[in-house]
Parts: C-alpha cells; structure tokens; sequence
C-alpha cells in the first residue's frame, strides 16, 4: 500500500520514537526524510508524564527540533476536559507525574499531589506514576468513594522499556477501580479527543492524516475512532498477528518507522 494523498502524520514517541532514553532508528534522518516528503508532523502520546518543554529537550537529546504546538499528550486532553466540565478551576487531586501537574495549573487548576492534604477536590485524576504510595492511592481512594468524580489520563496497562514491559497508567488506575468500585473516566487514546487535537493543529482531514502507533487498544483504535489512516509499527507492545487479526485492520503493519518513512515506497 503506498499513501501518497497522506499529507501529515500523527506519531505516537514510546514504542514508536524510543524505549525509555534509547531511540528506535536514526531520528534525525526520519524526521528530515518526512520533512523531504513534504509531511506535517504531530506527536500524540497518551504518557502524561512530560510537559511540553520537556519533551521538546528529549527530542533536542535526539537531535531533532521540533515545535511546542506538535506536542499533544494526554495531560493536555485531561486538562481540555475539565477546563471544560470545570469552567471555574479548582483543586484537583493528582495520582501522576509533572506532565499533568502543569497542564491543570496552566488552565488554572490547583493540583493536589500531596496525601495528606485533606482538602476536598473537584475531581481526582489519575495517571503513570513512577513515584506512587500507598499514601496517594489511599486519598484517591477516599475521595472517590465520596462521590468525587474519578478521571484517567490513558488506560495503557504496560509501559515499553529496554528491560519490557512495566506497569502503566491503566496499572494504577486499576488499583484504584478495584478499591473503588469506580471505573475511571478515560480521556487519552483509544478516545478520539487527543486525534481531533492534533487534526487542528495540523490543519489536515482524516483522510490525509497517517496515525503510526505501536499499540492497537489505544494508538490504532484512536487514529481509527478519528477515520484516520492507521499504521501499526511492531517496535513496542503489538505483534503482527495481533495486528492482522484486530478489526477492523489497521492500513499498514510495518516493522518499524524506519521501515514506514525510510523504505517499502510507502510515500
């Protein structure tokens, strides 16, 4: 299959860029080959760990320089969704890393991350969290379990490293669901939000646009909710026969982005 009306991509980073610090390919040379081509380039992670700057660095560290408003994680969706639920702002008790945290001071939200903070929250949001305690399950747990509602940045289960895969934001937000009794409210991938995100920020229809993830529950499954071309990339967490077996089939299986950008005459 060649893709010769795609004028964009959306990309996913972890399984897809790199593993933790390692990049998977040449990035520089990708993103240069892209550029050749003529592409438009967003990335859309459902990893709420980063801020936007931070990302901007990592990339930098690869050697690729990228601008702020390619950048859509799912800190930023979460904190589109209540802006909106929550017109006003609010506390917000975070089970989460930095990412979310300044995504929801930046549209005005006061985010709790402390456990012992026994002040009453709009809502609670829970995400990947490296550094997560009992302490803060437990807060979350009470808050939820007196009628606060309960937010999830992703349901991504694993997370790919060098080592394989380790527990995710879906990991935690599950700990929390079974203390709870609530299922969390999911606003990263596979929802279509963080796709129509980056749509507006590229400026291209659906049709044109190339979501390239390695995982089908989220990556594939948004780029599919959003009527997007998809291509499944078998550097992370997704086999190909899962792959040729999910319906409906993404457009693509290819190996890797190397494979996708580099070779094969896709483009």
């Amino acid at each position: 299959m060649t893709l010769s009306n795609i004028k964009a991509l959306i990309l996913d980073m972890d399984g897809v860029l790199w593993r933790d610090n390692t990049p998977i390919g040449d990035l520089p040379a990708i993103f240069a080959r892209m550029r050749e081509h003529g592409l438009k380039v967003a990335l859309a992670t459902n990893n709420a760990t980063k801020t936007v700057a931070e990302y901007l660095e990592k990339f930098s560290g690869f050697g690729v320089t990228l601008e702020p408003w390619q950048i859509v994680s799912s800190a930023h969706a979460a904190a589109n969704v209540l802006g909106k639920r929550f017109p006003k702002g609010g506390a917000v008790f975070i089970v989460g890393e930095n990412g979310i945290q300044r995504a929801l001071e930046e549209r005005g939200f006061q985010p709790i991350i402390d456990p012992d903070d026994e002040t009453v929250p709009i809502a609670v949001v829970g995400g990947i969290d490296r550094e997560v305690t009992y302490g803060k399950l437990r807060r979350a747990t009470l808050h939820i379990r007196a009628g606060v509602p309960f937010y999830g940045t992703n349901p991504d289960k694993t997370f790919p490293t060098l080592l394989g895969l380790v527990p995710g934001a879906g990991a935690i937000l599950a700990a929390i669901e079974a203390a709870t009794g609530v299922e969390p409210i999911i606003i990263g991938k596979p929802l279509p939000a963080m796709m129509h995100m980056a749509l507006e920020k590229l400026g291209t229809e659906p049709e044109e646009t190339l979501v390239v993830g390695d995982r089908l529950e989220t990556d594939i499954a948004a780029g599919q909710a959003a009527d997007c071309k998809t291509a499944l990339v078998l550097s992370g967490v997704s086999s190909r026969e899962q792959g040729q077996n999910w319906q409906p089939a993404p457009d693509l299986i290819v190996q890797d982005l190397t494979t996708l950008i580099m070779g094969d005459g896709h483009f």
